[in-house]
């Protein structure tokens, strides 16, 4: 019985060990700073919003052509 109960809060102590070791591991991060992260951010956007900008010229571009060659619109 005793033995059943230590197995029981060897368990659960490894159990919630798990959130200890994240927050050790988290104060080791090297975070970004501020400007950084505004930096990338204005970056991300760009890229995504001239991507897009040349997808959907591309998607227009095919459209037509499909709808004045194929389907003699």
């Amino acid at each position: 019985m005793t033995q059943q109960i230590a197995a029981t809060a060897t368990k659960s102590r490894k159990r919630f060990a798990i959130f200890g070791e994240t927050v050790s591991e988290l104060k080791k991060v090297v975070w970004l700073s501020r400007r950084e992260i505004v930096y990338l951010t204005t970056l991300v956007v760009l890229v995504a919003a001239v991507t897009g900008l040349v997808l959907g010229l591309l998607d227009l571009g095919f459209a037509r052509l499909v709808n004045d060659v194929f389907l003699r619109r």
